[in-house]
């Protein structure tokens, strides 16, 4: 089972609104990054940036091509996110030992 600083770094991917926006673009299919750069108004560096994050997270998987990156949400990632978020939500109804 995951700890908080796993936690952290899960949750962390999903605090900020580019990377949010990114997600949404992502559910959508497989992008390259040439394709997420243009709507979100970013640099190269900065869509990298935020790329590391949800990869590390656990929330995009990324594949190479050529000199292209091509992303896509996890279904693993989204499910971890989901069960750690209502462990973590869910009132302990069990009396302390």
């Amino acid at each position: 089972m995951p700890g908080h600083q796993e936690d952290a770094r899960l949750f962390k991917a999903l605090c900020d609104p580019k990377r949010l926006a990114i997600l949404e673009q992502l559910r959508g299919g497989e992008k390259c990054a040439c394709v997420l750069l243009e709507p979100m108004e970013l640099t190269q560096s900065g869509l990298s940036y935020h790329m590391k994050i949800l990869c590390d997270s656990g929330l995009v998987t990324s594949r190479q091509e050529g000199k292209w990156t091509h992303y896509r949400l996890s279904e693993q990632g989204g499910a971890l996110a989901l069960e750690r978020l209502r462990a973590i939500i869910t009132p302990n109804t069990q009396p302390d030992a």
